[in-house]
């Protein structure tokens, strides 16, 4: 077992690079308790919440590189090549503080221009009811999740932001990804040097004003370098579900993504005629917005597996082409 702190020395804020150098070097197979912080100085709360010391040690000791998220990592497993896949198992999230935020603003979220004034909120979460409750009344259960989970992007992209989800995961906001729940990345370094941020305690499918409840996280992941798979876009599966992923600045491109990522994964797995995969996805499969509110917009498909029975899960169709 090994454990990474969010600390100046183990988060890089903002950005995503291929040549940073990994905080920990594990085997295949091996688990990381990964803890994440999450929230700008300007988004921290009065008294009485307790703002985490973690998370004031960074503000004072640490700089965004570029606007973006507090990423804690990265993490690299022996054996993974490039071109590889790096299977990432969620064993368990917990939350790491009793409190999370939201904002919205007239520059942000699907509305924008609606609301002149920018809002933050400081929302109670409660740990052992594990729920939240916002001042209009409402309690919400919270299901805590990690928004971004990433590997590092190709070497020919250089540094680039953690605000956009793409091929190598990132700020991809997908609420199925809980504890029990699979994570799988391309991976385009060698290690694949994985990264985790974003936490969440409740988010609603579109993430529409550019929010969920944003909190500190604490992570178990499993990681395992699988040489026998190879895949363009991220994908997940939950005890029920398949999941298939794509990101692209038009929503209806980003759905087609995502669907053909699922006929060609339930063609592969099952051996039955592309046709008959797609009429399969439109009759018992579901499209989702995952979110609606970056530069790349995010669409994930979900197939319940009983559809698919095979014993093979290595099946899957790369396609190049649709990279961005």
């Amino acid at each position: 077992m090994h454990h990474l702190n969010a600390t100046p020395q183990t988060v890089h804020w903002g950005f995503f690079d291929a040549s940073q150098e990994p905080c920990l070097v594990i085997d295949s197979g091996e688990t990381v308790v990964m803890s994440a912080v999450n929230g700008g100085p300007e988004r921290m709360p009065a008294a009485p919440f307790v703002v985490p010391d973690a998370l004031t040690t960074i503000h004072r000791e640490c700089r965004a590189a570029m606007p973006g998220h507090i990423c804690t990592g990265p993490v690299a497993v022996r054996g993974l090549e490039a071109g590889g896949v790096l299977e990432v198992r969620i064993v368990d999230i917990q939350l790491s503080q009793d409190w999370g935020w939201h904002a919205y603003g007239p520059s942000s979220g699907l509305l924008r221009g609606e609301f002149e004034q920018p809002a933050v909120a400081h929302i109670p979460l409660d740990r052992e009811a594990m729920v939240a409750r916002l001042a209009c009344g409402a309690e919400l259960p919270v299901r805590p999740f990690f928004g971004l989970m990433a590997v590092a992007p190709p070497p020919a992209w250089g540094r680039i932001s953690t605000l956009p989800p793409r091929n190598n995961g990132g700020n991809m906001d997908n609420k199925e990804l809980v504890a029990g729940s699979t994570l799988y990345l391309p991976a385009f370094v060698d290690g694949g040097n994985f990264s985790v941020g974003d936490g969440h305690a409740a988010q609603g499918d579109g993430e529409v004003t550019g929010t969920a409840i944003e909190t500190g996280l604490t992570g178990k992941f499993e990681f395992h370098a699988r040489k026998d798979m190879s895949l363009e876009w991220p994908m997940a599966e939950t005890p029920e579900h398949l999941i298939t992923m794509g990101f692209d600045p038009d929503t209806d491109r980003a759905m087609t993504i995502a669907l053909r990522e699922m006929v060609n994964l339930v063609a592969a797995r099952t051996g039955m005629p592309r046709g008959d995969a797609y009429t399969l996805c439109s009759l018992a499969g579901d499209i989702r917005i995952t979110q609606a509110v970056s530069s790349l917009k995010g669409a994930h498909f979900m197939l319940a597996k009983r559809y698919v029975r095979t014993g093979d899960d290595t099946k899957i169709i790369r396609r190049k082409k649709d990279a961005v």
